[in-house]
């Protein structure tokens, strides 16, 4: 994923969990603002309680990020998107990962439709 796609800030996260509205897909959560820019910005959250093990948390970071970068044409830009794998989820395969991060997005696209998020 580009770096003009990757949301690195601190204030930029502290932004999306304060403002934010949330969606639960199991093994992920998403928490999603907007951000006032043309294109949209993500990152992925993935803790020592879901795996012991850096090498299978960066398996997973770069799975997810691999899915957003593939379907990154059919996003909706302006918004800020936090990815969180739970504790309990064992390591992702690809075709979950982009399973679950479509399904929240599209939850996402529901929720922005109803109501301003």
């Amino acid at each position: 994923m580009q770096k003009l796609n990757r949301l690195t800030k601190k204030k930029d996260f502290e932004s999306v969990f304060k403002n934010g509205a949330s969606f639960k897909s199991f093994p992920m959560i998403l928490r999603i603002a907007r951000n006032g820019l043309k294109r949209s910005r993500f990152a992925f959250v993935i803790s020592v309680k879901v795996s012991k093990k850096a090498v299978e948390r960066n398996k997973t970071r770069r799975l997810a990020s691999e899915a957003i970068r593939l379907n990154l044409g059919k996003i909706k830009g302006g918004f800020d998107a936090v990815f969180i794998v739970l504790p309990g989820a064992k390591i992702l395969d690809y075709m979950s990962a982009e399973k679950n991060i479509i399904s929240l997005l599209i939850k996402a696209k529901a929720a922005a439709n109803h109501k301003n998020v």
